[in-house]
């Protein structure tokens, strides 16, 4: 597995990682999947204080306890949970921010967090206030770097613009490519790109077919266009799975690509779509068959 450096830190992270929201809430049936994840190269476990009320946290944190100085662990904070337990709001507090660290930190039997991110975002939130508050948290030692997870412009610029943050976590992918606008932004800012949704809900992957069928559309692609287009990219490339991951990691913003997995198979299908991906050439006929999306609703 290769490695790409994170933003402007010493991290050298995997070029796939491992999206930990979809494991199974038992420890028994998640460990499966994260030793497939490290016996193969990947070292970068991207989780929230929001997964499962907190138990994605508790399960990732016993499954990486005996690996803890080899790897890199990600989380997020800024949403809490109601008192019902049934939604969620949003917190970006200096206070919630505080008390959020010490109890992922417990979660995740660690002294320290590797990235801490900050869920989302508004403009109304206060920004001098959560970057203080990053920067002390770091000082502390008790997380080594900071970013975000903000398809928002409006959102992510200020921060990078104000911060020390070193990274973006947002949906990129062949269907979605609004980020590309902001990726000069972001390498002047030695910031990398995180992303996810890169086989958009499975469209990008060799079962397209069948998710198509599910669907009318996807963002502002008819059924017609996504067909026509998973066609050409299948005859081109023979696998629209491997071209997807290509696709991503063809941009030299971007540090590495998180993917989901409940089971140790669904694990194993993305990394063999990724050894495939190291052959693909040519990427550039994707882009003459899609659309530059842009963030229209977001400025």
């Amino acid at each position: 597995m290769r490695k790409r450096r994170l933003g402007s830190s010493a991290f050298e992270i995997s070029e796939l990682s491992l999206g930990c929201m979809s494991l199974p809430t038992s420890v028994d049936e998640a460990r499966p999947v994260i030793e497939a994840a490290l016996e193969h190269g990947i070292n970068y476990f991207d989780t929230a204080d929001l997964y499962d009320k907190g138990v994605n946290e508790e399960v990732v944190g016993e499954c990486l306890k005996p690996y803890r100085d080899q790897v890199y662990i990600a989380t997020k904070v800024g949403n809490r949970w109601n008192e019902k337990g049934d939604g969620w709001y949003w917190d970006a507090s200096k206070e919630h921010i505080e008390e959020g660290i010490k109890d992922s930190l417990r979660r995740l039997k660690t002294d320290y967090i590797d990235l801490y991110q900050l869920h989302g975002g508004t403009i109304d939130d206060p920004w001098d206030d959560i970057i203080e508050t990053f920067e002390k948290l770091k000082q502390e030692g008790l997380i080594r770097e900071y970013g975000i997870s903000s398809i928002r412009p409006n959102v992510f610029q200020p921060f990078f613009e104000k911060s020390n943050g070193i990274s973006n976590m947002m949906q990129y992918s062949i269907f979605d490519r609004r980020p590309e606008e902001f990726f000069p932004f972001f390498e002047e800012k030695k910031v990398s790109v995180v992303t996810r949704g890169s086989i958009a809900q499975g469209l990008l992957t060799n079962e397209w077919k069948r998710r198509v069928e599910k669907i009318n559309s996807y963002l502002n692609y008819s059924k017609e266009e996504l067909v026509s287009i998973l066609e050409k990219i299948e005859k081109e490339f023979g696998s629209v799975h491997k071209a997807a991951i290509a696709f991503n990691l063809s941009q030299p913003a971007v540090a590495s690509i998180v993917v989901g997995a409940r089971t140790k198979e669904q694990l194993l299908t993305n990394i063999k779509a990724y050894e495939e991906a190291q052959t693909i050439q040519g990427l550039s006929f994707i882009q003459t068959i899609t659309k530059q999306n842009i963030y229209t609703d977001h400025r």
